[in-house]
């Protein structure tokens, strides 16, 4: 009886080791990876932590399912529990990509705590990890090397130095040209959309505009809105402004409520 009680104990430790963990402060802006700094709703956020998924998958279609390769993530607010539309489980990473339920707090809502909890089909579901909401968390995507992905709007290149992103035509931006910026974490909009589902042909604008730094200098805002076809992804339109700084690496950030994206992420402006 000894022996049988040992099995069970250690078999029951077992379970428990290979339950998901999310430890706080993993769940972050999936653009910008900033760490300390609150997410939001609708944007896209990577969760990290062990045990979070046994194969990797790839969303491949919209609306996102709101499970992937057995995986499920939900979000909770005191009796409200909403599960997130899924876009990647990457257990090499232990890495999970998802969005965040619009309406788990409602828009622009004051810096809160929800929870997140991370289930694992036949394994189990990890404890509550307290996360910070916010209406802004700006975060500007990048193609992985802190090259910003920002497009001109005349001819739809990336504004980069050429060759610098291998198989893409890309050169620097100019002084005045119109730029299409994309990030996450811009908050509410006029009209958001079903979890999971991208915005379509309907105009749906942020309820703040965006200060947009390039090089330091504000650049006149044409416009923020969700992307049409992309899923927790933003457009934000700008001018390059005249007092710019010329060069293959000029910052580029976002600024939403006193919260600025990281400066590190670069675009490439000429004369």
């Amino acid at each position: 009886m000894r022996r049988s009680a040992f099995l069970l104990i250690a078999t029951a430790v077992v379970a428990w080791a290979q339950l998901p963990n999310v430890p706080p402060g993993s769940v972050i802006n999936g653009a910008s990876f900033a760490a300390g700094q609150p997410v939001t709703v609708g944007s896209l956020v990577s969760i990290f932590g062990t045990n979070l998924s046994t194969s990797l998958q790839h969303a491949d279609t919209v609306p996102l399912s709101k499970t992937l390769g057995g995986v499920t993530v939900e979000f909770v607010n005191g009796d409200t529990r909403i599960a997130a539309p899924m876009l990647d489980t990457i257990p090499p990473a232990n890495q999970l990509n998802v969005q965040i339920p619009w309406n788990i707090v409602p828009p622009n809502a004051p810096q809160q705590n929800v929870n997140v909890v991370v289930t694992v089909a036949g394994v189990g579901s990890s404890q509550p990890t307290p996360v910070p909401l916010g209406p802004f968390s700006p975060g500007i995507f990048t193609t992985g090397s802190n090259l910003a992905i920002v497009q001109s709007n005349a001819d739809g290149t990336l504004a980069q130095p050429a060759g610098s992103v291998p198989g893409l035509t890309t050169h620097p931006a100019k002084h005045g040209d119109v730029l299409i910026i994309y990030a996450t974490g811009l908050g509410a909009v006029d009209s958001p959309p079903d979890d999971g589902a991208a915005a379509g042909q309907i105009q749906r604008n942020t309820l703040t505009t965006p200060i947009v730094l390039v090089g330091g200098m504000s650049a006149n805002v044409i416009g923020a809105a969700l992307s049409p076809q992309f899923v927790g992804v933003y457009q934000v339109a700008i001018f390059v402004p005249n007092s710019a700084p010329i060069g293959n690496a000029v910052s580029l950030q976002i600024q939403m409520g006193g919260i600025l994206s990281p400066a590190n992420v670069t675009m490439a402006v000429s004369q």
